[in-house]
Formats: structure tokens, sequence, C-alpha cells
């Protein structure tokens, strides 16, 4: 029955790295304990996925579903999990997250005590593995205060307004069934379309910056393209979500506010990184956009999830 205070956590899992098991050992840590840890394991068909199910079996309560690749869907596979759950609040997370304490749980099922909130993201850190541009790029998004935001921050905040990330997000149950779930078959950007219908349907979502999880990837320029081009991609799919809401400017405002505080460390040699890293994410989300315009394999190569496209 929902409506009891319990938790349940959710994570995807495919082909994880060395951060799964410290995630796992952080969240049996935790001081609010999850009533359920559903992984959602998708296999590769190797005798690497055994080993993975051992890992997975650490977490207590653990329930364990195993899906093919084919089945994989980044909305539809978190739907899966969300079925499965009777709890009144759904923490979201990915593989590659680690809790920077054991009280990640507690601080964001606090701020879902306000009625009005139906989702509370944490604070993504870049940790130290990689460059400071990244890192500044992570303080931007993932400022040190927290704040609320609600339909009257749309014209202040823009598509700020309707960011959220399911690297570390707790969903109000009620809510999300009420919104239908995620969207299916979207190569990208679940949780941003659902954090708009929240928005929009007159509820809250609430940046809970005490709640800070390790997560952060060093891509290269190729990289960049491409995850900018998905990116684009699903704000193409689901127009209806993003028209008329401002974007590229905080794009602009993010490389100027970098390169100012890169020539205030005195480290104006990584202008020209900055300056590339830049280019190829405008390349990207420009033929994004236009991707319905483009050749289908050029659209694949383009993409970073190929798979999306079979």
């Amino acid at each position: 029955m929902k409506g009891n205070g319990f938790v349940d956590v959710i994570i995807p899992v495919y082909r994880p790295d060395e951060k799964l098991p410290k995630l796992i050992e952080k969240l049996n840590t935790q001081t609010v304990q999850p009533k359920h840890v559903f992984f959602m394991h998708t296999l590769t068909g190797t005798g690497e996925d055994k080993k993975v199910r051992e890992i997975l079996k650490r977490a207590e309560h653990s329930v364990i579903t195993s899906i093919e690749r084919s089945e994989f869907d980044h909305g539809g596979t978190r739907n899966r999990a969300a079925a499965m759950s009777e709890a009144e609040f759904m923490l979201f997370l990915t593989q590659d997250v680690v809790p920077e304490d054991n009280c990640l749980i507690e601080i964001l099922l606090n701020e879902m005590q306000r009625e009005s909130v139906a989702i509370a993201y944490g604070r993504q850190l870049a940790g130290h593995k990689v460059g400071i541009i990244e890192q500044y790029t992570r303080n931007f998004n993932y400022p040190r205060k927290g704040y609320v935001k609600s339909k009257q921050d749309l014209k202040k905040l823009g598509i700020k307004t309707f960011f959220c990330s399911n690297a570390c997000a707790m969903y109000r149950h009620s809510v999300y069934d009420q919104l239908g779930g995620f969207v299916l078959h979207t190569i990208f950007n679940e949780d941003m379309i659902m954090a708009a219908g929240v928005i929009r349907a007159g509820y809250e979502i609430s940046y809970a910056a005490a709640a800070k999880v390790e997560h952060a990837h060093h891509y290269t320029y190729r990289q960049q393209f491409s995850r900018n081009f998905d990116l684009a991609v699903s704000q193409r799919q689901y127009r209806e979500v993003f028209e008329g809401i401002r974007s590229e400017s905080e794009g602009i405002r993010l490389v100027k506010q970098t390169a100012a505080f890169l020539l205030k460390k005195e480290k104006w040699y990584l202008l020209p990184d900055l300056v590339l890293q830049s280019g190829f994410k405008y390349m990207g989300f420009f033929f994004g956009k236009r991707y319905d315009r483009l050749p289908k394999r050029l659209v694949r190569r383009f993409s970073m999830n190929k798979a999306y496209w079979e």
C-alpha cells in the first residue's frame, strides 16, 4: 500500500564498473534503509552476468530482475521496476553514483515532507579524477545551495526549471502514477520530460544540495558531441514539452562563466580545451535538433545510444 512512508531504491545495471560495489556498501549503511533495492540487470550473455549478480546480492533487501538487452528502455525499464514497488517514495539511482555519506536517503526524504514536492534530486560532485572544467560544470549545474522550483520559475530559469537527473532523484509514487510514469522509447532525458510534467501539473521540484553523490564522466570531444546529439534528439521528439522554453542561453552562460573562472585561476592554457568542448557540444545539439532531416546512417553514427536506432 502506498502512503506508507517507505522508500524503494531502483537501479538499472549494465556492465558496471568498480563504483557499483561502493554504491551498494553505502546503501547498506544508510540511516534510513530502503524497503527494497530493485536492480534491473541487463544481461550481456557472457560470464560477466554471474559475477554481477553476486555483487548485486550484497545489497540488503535486493530484488534482482534480469532483462535482455533488446528489452532495455530508459523509461520503460524504470517503469517496470516502479510497478513492483509499493513504497510511497522511489529513489532512482544509476550504477555509477557513490553517495558521499550515509544520510542520502534521509535528506531526500526530508525534502519530500512538503506535499507539494513531487521530486527531490541530489547534488552531483565531480570528484578528483576529472579535469577542472568538468568540476566547474558540475558546480554550475549543482550549486552548494539548494532551492525549490515551481511553474512560477519558468520565466526566470527557463529549461533549468525542468532540470533533474535520475542519477539520483526521489519521486513521490502517487504523482509518478498520476503522470503515467516515464515516457517510453526515449533515447535520453526521461527524467527531464517527467520533471516538465510535474512542474506543469502544479507540483514542485526540490534540489537537495545536502544530498551528495559523486558522479562524473570524462568525455572525449566525440562523446560530448554524441551526448548532446542525443539530448537534442529527445527535445526534438518531445517538442511539445520543450518548445518555447529558453534553452541555448544557459549553455552560453556556462561557457562564459567557465572561461572567466579559468582566467581567474590562471588556467588560461585550458581555454582552447573549453572552446573545443563547447564547440563539439554545440554541433551535437545543432545536428540533434535536425536529426529527422539527416540520413539514417549518419544519425546512428552521431548517436551515443546506437542500439536505440536498431
